[in-house]
């Protein structure tokens, strides 16, 4: 079977927003990632045929769910007949049926409903469950039968909105660990709504952030986080270290950049001498050594500066500095590779290599 390729163009007006979507996935996991009201559900729901876009077209495999294009006939194929599974945030599992009852529910009219409806439980992991009801399970198990009743109907494309967002962290990353498997073993085109950033990093191919009702930036997932478009991008991500500084001079290496005072040695980038360039400091590129002389001309890898305050993190020490220039950054330091850990009130020095420091082209 060729690998299926959906593809959306599509435009609807909304009282607080204009929704402007334009993205293609193939059999991946893109990650629809944005604060809430950005338009990610309203994306979803139009895929799936809960919703109806004023104008613009949906096709799977260059067959049109949706088609409101002018020269061409209208065109909006019920949601039923899409092979769209949906996996909503609050499961909307049938509370009176059994989990078993709830997976076979799609396929009520086909003769090996119960068995089929056993071996996605099986491979969900809750075959000894499937008598128990809705609440007996607990959140990560209704949530696997919620994926299992997707399945059910063997749909081409998974639509799933904020499908773990009430679960605590360790379920999350099991389930995670199921989605991918589910999409592997299916050649599903998977499309995962999300505004948690550790969920979207954590299971996505692909990343499409979205803000405003469009999507401002799409590409491989570390492509995104580590290279953001735009100062817009930057600031849905949660980036930290986000600065403004002044291109002084251009050398074959990169640029020099003049940031309050603190000069910074760049990667390239197009820019003109004089120009301001946006910017970010990545806090797990940073390292911290012994206080420099305080009078030296500060250069990457020279920076003074005073621990402000540090915390353990779950995989760093999160640790705050502030510049001899009054900017307050966030170093990143590896548990493991600690051989002191940081403490607040003393001074360091701040060594930024080049490639910690990122750019933007806004």
């Amino acid at each position: 079977m060729q690998a299926p390729r959906l593809t959306v163009n599509i435009q609807k007006e909304f009282p607080a927003f204009d929704l402007q979507v334009e993205l293609s996935a193939g059999t991946e996991i893109l990650v629809l990632f944005g604060p809430s009201g950005a338009g990610k559900t309203q994306t979803l729901n139009s895929i799936a045929g809960l919703s109806t876009p004023d104008s613009g077209e949906i096709a799977l495999d260059g067959q049109a769910f949706f088609r409101a294009m002018t020269g061409s006939a209208r065109l909006n194929v019920p949601a039923r007949d899409r092979r769209v599974g949906y996996v909503f945030q609050q499961y909307a599992l049938f509370p009176h049926l059994t989990a078993l009852e709830n997976v076979a529910y799609p396929l009520w009219r086909k003769s090996n409903a119960r068995q089929r409806a056993l071996d996605l439980l099986d491979r969900m992991r809750l075959r000894d469950h499937a008598n128990r009801y809705p609440l007996e399970l607990s959140g990560g198990e209704q949530q696997r039968v919620a994926i299992a009743r997707a399945l059910a109907a063997e749909p081409r494309v998974l639509l799933l909105d904020e499908p773990f967002s009430a679960l605590d962290a360790a379920i999350r990353e099991r389930l995670h660990d199921d989605l991918r498997t589910v999409h592997t073993e299916n050649e599903l085109v998977v499309i995962y709504v999300t505004h948690n950033l550790d969920d979207a990093l954590s299971v996505g191919h692909r990343l499409a952030v979205v803000l405003n009702g469009r999507v401002k930036q799409i590409g491989n997932t570390e492509d995104v986080y580590l290279s953001p478009a735009s100062a817009a991008v930057m600031e849905v991500l949660g980036i930290r270290n986000r600065f403004t500084a002044r291109v002084e001079n251009i050398a074959a290496e990169g640029l020099v950049l003049n940031w309050d005072g603190i000069r910074l040695d760049a990667p390239r980038f197009d820019a003109a001498p004089g120009s301001l360039v946006l910017g970010y400091l990545r806090p797990e590129a940073m390292t911290l050594a012994a206080p420099k002389d305080q009078s030296a001309n500060v250069t990457n890898g020279q920076i003074a500066g005073r621990i402000v305050s540090a915390q353990v993190g779950r995989h760093f020490h999160v640790t705050s500095v502030v510049l001899d220039n009054g900017q307050t950054i966030s170093v990143h330091l590896p548990l493991s590779n600690s051989s002191r850990h940081p403490v607040a009130d003393a001074n360091v020095s701040i060594v930024i290599p080049r490639e910690a420091v990122v750019l933007s082209s806004e």
